[in-house]
């Protein structure tokens, strides 16, 4: 007698496994664009803002506007003790583009404005991820 699975049997199995992607796939969907957000805030309130500390430490001052984050990779004229690099590359946000850096921020005059410009890529909408409020 051979054995192996039959048609009616393999069939089943198919019709179960799309069954449970069918109840799976709504409740995922959207997380991507989560994990994107989520990804963001953690660099700009921890990763890139711990760069941003020791850079200041060394330093007495926060790296100016004009300089922006590559003074944490690429020793800047103004670096009084440069002891970076404070970090390996240039940051991109999750969606490829640059943070955005200010310092005095116009927000936090007290230390710099981060910001990514989120998902869609504009200045003041609602996806931006911010160091702020």
């Amino acid at each position: 007698m051979k054995k192996g699975f039959t048609l009616i049997e393999i069939m089943l199995v198919v019709i179960i496994i799309g069954a449970l992607v069918a109840m799976v796939m709504p409740r995922l969907s959207g997380r991507g664009e989560q994990a994107r957000m989520a990804a963001a805030e953690a660099d700009i309130r921890s990763n890139i803002a711990t760069a941003l500390k020791l850079y200041e430490l060394d330093n007495g001052n926060f790296p100016t506007s004009e300089e922006g984050l590559a003074a944490l990779f690429t020793k800047s004229a103004s670096a009084l003790s440069w002891n970076g690099p404070y970090l390996e590359k240039k940051p991109l946000d999750p969606w490829g583009r640059e943070y955005k850096y200010k310092s005095p921020g116009d927000n936090r005059p007290a230390d710099y404005d981060l910001y990514s410009l989120g998902k869609d890529g504009i200045e003041g909408t609602a996806d931006d991820v911010k160091n702020w409020e």
